[in-house]
Formats: structure tokens, C-alpha cells, sequence
């Protein structure tokens, strides 16, 4: 079996510059960095680094891991465990990889050099959101399945909607939204033992179903507290960025929405647009329940003064 590092050198001789077909594009030296560093979800840390070495490249990959550590602003620790958690044996396997890339960077073409130096890190993260959207449109073109989770989740009194650590803004946003049309939200956005009391609750005083968050990073919380939740009887619908794994084969029924992952913290754009065709489904199950919770609160709002005149 190969080694870490003789992986690694695989994984960068996969990049490195060699013979190509005419037809061909040329990757750009950024886009063989993010190819060879891609492929896992890493801590908010780890993306500082990959961040410089993406962005000055040709100076990261000479440099040592004390020099490297100190430009990012981590520890050494930090910079030895984002390369192993590359595949590589350690920074100075992964250092070796680099360099092949940052030298045809040096070498390359002015054209080339001048649209590396046009690239927009913040317009390309919005061109990964735009790239999520498009995929969820095509789930979208068979909405069976968000239909009948809508209506399963607006049959369920109460409803459980369950969000840890990073997944607790998309709970939040759901079970605010779910209360105008729903008579009883729960939200869970702590987990243990207060997560499984809960669940619990919700199970015995009616409840059928948990519609649960799961971001990256996906914590060991949230697939317990989905366990629990099968555990009291409760079934479960889960909106997560991955296709497969353990949430997933925990779940009832799974929407798997992109994250956009090319900035420090994810973006949740897919998530959100998620989220509101659930909740429209929701109110499309019982238009007249929905009819009547919108207008109360519509007179309470206006009774109460909440919101601005603008």
C-alpha cells in the first residue's frame, strides 16, 4: 500500500504541468493549488492556511513551517495537521508539491499571470453559490419529495427542528418562519442530555417528526441527538451538504443542499433556499391553518407596532 507521501506525490504529479491535447485548457496555478488541497472540509484555521498558500503562492511554498505559521497566524501544530490532513506525511511532503506548481506560476505566461491576478476571491465564492443553486434547481425539478416532507412535517404537532454548534442560525430561521404557520415549533439547539429530554417531550406529547440541520463541520452532537430522536419513535428529515455518511443513513428522508466553502466560514445559500421550499410546502398543506396564523399574527404585529413603516 503507498504511502502518505508517495500519495501526495501522486495527487501532485496529477497537477503538475506535462503534455496536454491542444484542446486543453491550461489550469490556472491557483486552480491546481485548490484541486490539490480540496476534496476535505477543514477546520476555519486550516482555511487561513490554505488561503495564503493560495494566495501567495510563490513565496508559500518555500517557505518553512515556522515562517508559514507565523504569516497565517497559527501555530505549527496547525500547519502539520492541515497537510496531514491532506494526505500528506507531514508540511515538508506537502511544501514539495507545491513548488513544482509555484515555479510554473513564475514561468508562466503574462496572459496567464494576468488573469490569476484578475481573480476575485469574493466573486468566486458567489460563483460556487450560484453553482449550488443551479444544482439544487435540477432537485428541484422533481419536487415530490419536498412536497411530501412538507406536508408530513406540518401534520407533526409538535414539530422538533434540531440545529448544533454551526447549524443553529439555518434552525433558528426555519423554526421562527415554521411558528407563523405552524401552532407548535420546538427548536433544539443544544445537545446531550438537554437535546434527548427534548425529543422526548416533543415524542410523548404527539410529535412524529424532527427536521434536523447538519453543516460542516458535522458534529458527533448532532448524530447523537438524531439517534435519540429514532430512539423515542420520532422520524427524521435532515438538509446537510453530503449525499452519504452517518447522517445521512440516520435520516428518514435527506436534502443535500451545497455549502459554499470558498471563503473562512461556509455561506449557506442552498441550505436557505432549502429551507423556504419546505416551509412553503408546510403552508401548502393546510392553506386554511396557514390563512388564519398569518392573519392573527398580521393583527398582532399591527396591534403591537414590530416593525418600521418604511
Amino acid at each position: 500500500m503507498p504511502s502518505g507521501q508517495q500519495r501526495a506525490r501522486a495527487r501532485a504529479s496529477a497537477i503538475t504541468p506535462g503534455k496536454r491535447r491542444s484542446t486543453q485548457v491550461e489550469q490556472l496555478p491557483a486552480d491546481k493549488v485548490r484541486a490539490l488541497l480540496g476534496g476535505h472540509r477543514p477546520s476555519p484555521a486550516q482555511r487561513r492556511i490554505a488561503q495564503y498558500i493560495t494566495d501567495h503562492l510563490t513565496e508559500a511554498a518555500f517557505l518553512s513551517i515556522t515562517d508559514l505559521a507565523e504569516r497565517v497566524g497559527v501555530s505549527q501544530p496547525s500547519v502539520t495537521r492541515f497537510a496531514t490532513s491532506l494526505g500528506f506525511s507531514g508540511y515538508p511532503a506537502l511544501r514539495e508539491a507545491l513548488q513544482p506548481i509555484a515555479l510554473s506560476a513564475v514561468a508562466g505566461s503574462p496572459e496567464s499571470v494576468a488573469q490569476e491576478d484578475r481573480r476575485n476571491e469574493l466573486q468566486a465564492a458567489v460563483d460556487a453559490e450560484i453553482a449550488n443553486l443551479e444544482s439544487l434547481r435540477r432537485v428541484f425539478a422533481d419536487p415530490d419529495q419536498v412536497l411530501g416532507t412538507g406536508r408530513e412535517l406540518a401534520r407533526s404537532v409538535p414539530l422538533t427542528v434540531l440545529g448544533l454548534r454551526i447549524s443553529v442560525s439555518l434552525a433558528e430561521y426555519f423554526a421562527y418562519a415554521a411558528s407563523r404557520i405552524h401552532p407548535d415549533v420546538r427548536l433544539v439547539s443544544r445537545g446531550g442530555s438537554v437535546a434527548y429530554d427534548a425529543l422526548l417531550q416533543s415524542r410523548e406529547a404527539g410529535g412524529t417528526w424532527v427536521l434536523a440541520f447538519a453543516m460542516p463541520r458535522h458534529s458527533k452532537e448532532t448524530l447523537a441527538a438524531m439517534r435519540a430522536a429514532r430512539s423515542t419513535g420520532l422520524r427524521v428529515a435532515l438538509i446537510t451538504d453530503v449525499t452519504h455518511g452517518p447522517l445521512v443513513e440516520e435520516a428518514d428522508v435527506a436534502f443535500t443542499a451545497g455549502t459554499g466553502s470558498r471563503l473562512v466560514f461556509d455561506s449557506y445559500a442552498a441550505p436557505g433556499v432549502i429551507s423556504a421550499a419546505i416551509l412553503q410546502a408546510m403552508a401548502d398543506a393546510d392553506p386554511e391553518r396557514t390563512q388564519l396564523r398569518l392573519e392573527k399574527y398580521e393583527q398582532a404585529a399591527e396591534q403591537h407596532d414590530f416593525f418600521l413603516g418604511l
